[in-house]
């Protein structure tokens, strides 16, 4: 007997078994821990703290979040 044209279309069973697996490898990629490359540590001089209270510094992590913040 010859198939009928229904056989060669995802069927519901399928198509959330699938998504139920794609999920699950989602889900175990993202617990996993990522492989990094070991960075070279950055020898920051420490700053003396100011006389007369204060202390703020326009550091490049201060820079990066400004430049964020533009429109």
């Amino acid at each position: 007997m010859s198939r009928s044209n229904t056989d060669h279309k995802l069927s519901r069973r399928v198509l959330f078994a699938g998504a139920g697996t794609a999920g699950a490898v989602a889900a175990v990629a993202a617990v996993l821990p990522a492989v990094r490359q070991p960075q070279a540590a950055v020898a920051e001089t420490p700053r003396q703290p100011p006389e007369r209270g204060g202390g703020y510094v326009l550091s490049e992590h201060v820079k990066q979040y400004y430049k964020t913040t533009r429109l």
